[in-house]
């Protein structure tokens, strides 16, 4: 009696036995995959691109850890004769009676109200405009797009006449109240939001009795989280390296954030008999970017799956 086999080429076949029982099925090879060419011009804008970022970096932590003398006597891309990196973060933070102390603990304020404010209001503007139909909607999609396409710069000078006549200015609210608005953080969470929450999952939700307010933070805040972050992380970057408008705004130095502080510090650095303190701005450009440095590493994986949504196609 004859078994009935599958052809060889065929997928799925199965060798059959002389006791006419089904052997381990055979492989089917794969047609081989065109590999990608790798691009050496690529390569090598990828490594200009990456000593670019790297070598200032590596010069700022190489020179925190000389002392003033190896400053102007050593090269710069190498560590000096003594290791003075723990005196010169103790100078840093003692020097006018613990002056920068206070610059960090203003620069946190601003981020944390700044910041923090301009990510909640961003939130709940994006997922509006998002999940709501009212009329006017697309006025405001213009207004919106017309905002982001505005420098910051642009608007400083007009933002210090409105508060001077409201007397605001040489205060935090100088600072705190225009870092609310952000534009490209509505814009962001906007499209995110549009993306990320189904309106099938909202309606469910309204139909088993759930009220917007208990929708938004049970449902939808969740699913915003990748969003959430990556705009948390926009607006305390720029809050962090706000210049201009604290330039502008205010004037008691026990209020300047750490770019001004640091600015103060050079500029009297360069100075005749200034150069003393030439270790500290360096010292202090150093702790003024570990934070963010911290901030981006803690919150990668956030931000990474919030840039990878609506990625892969099913």
């Amino acid at each position: 009696m004859t078994h009935p086999t599958a052809a060889p080429g065929t997928p799925g076949a199965a060798a059959v036995t002389s006791s006419g029982r089904p052997g381990p099925r055979l492989r089917t090879p794969r047609p081989d995959r065109p590999r990608r060419r790798r691009s050496p011009l690529l390569t090598v804008l990828t490594g200009v691109v990456l000593l670019y970022s790297l070598v200032p970096l590596a010069w700022l932590l190489v020179n925190s850890t000389k002392t003033q003398a190896d400053l102007f006597s050593s090269f710069g891309l190498w560590f000096g004769g003594d290791f003075a990196l723990w005196q010169n973060i103790t100078d840093t933070l003692t020097y006018d009676d613990g002056i920068f102390v206070r610059w960090l603990g203003n620069t946190l304020l601003y981020v944390v109200l700044g910041a923090g404010g301009a990510t909640f209001l961003a939130i709940l503007g994006g997922y509006a405009l998002a999940k709501f139909d009212f009329p006017g909607k697309r006025w405001v999609f213009a207004v919106v797009i017309g905002a982001v396409a505005v420098p910051g710069t642009a608007l400083a000078v007009p933002t210090f006449l409105m508060f001077s006549q409201m007397g605001l200015t040489n205060t935090p609210w100088s600072v705190i109240i225009p870092s609310l608005i952000s534009p490209f953080g509505l814009y962001l969470m906007w499209t995110f939001a549009a993306e990320a929450i189904p309106t099938e999952l909202l309606e469910a939700a309204r139909m088993d009795g759930s009220g917007e307010f208990r929708t938004f933070f049970r449902i939808s805040l969740p699913l915003l989280a990748p969003g959430i972050v990556t705009v948390l992380l926009f607006t305390m970057v720029a809050t962090w390296n706000n210049y201009f408008l604290p330039l502008i705004m205010l004037r008691d130095s026990t209020w300047y954030p750490l770019t001004l502080g640091l600015n103060a510090w050079n500029a009297q650095a360069a100075t005749a008999g200034g150069e003393a303190i030439f270790n500290l701005v360096i010292t202090g450009s150093l702790l003024t970017i570990l934070p963010l440095v911290a901030a981006f590493l803690l919150l990668q994986r956030y931000w990474q799956s919030g840039l990878a949504a609506g990625s892969v196609k099913e």
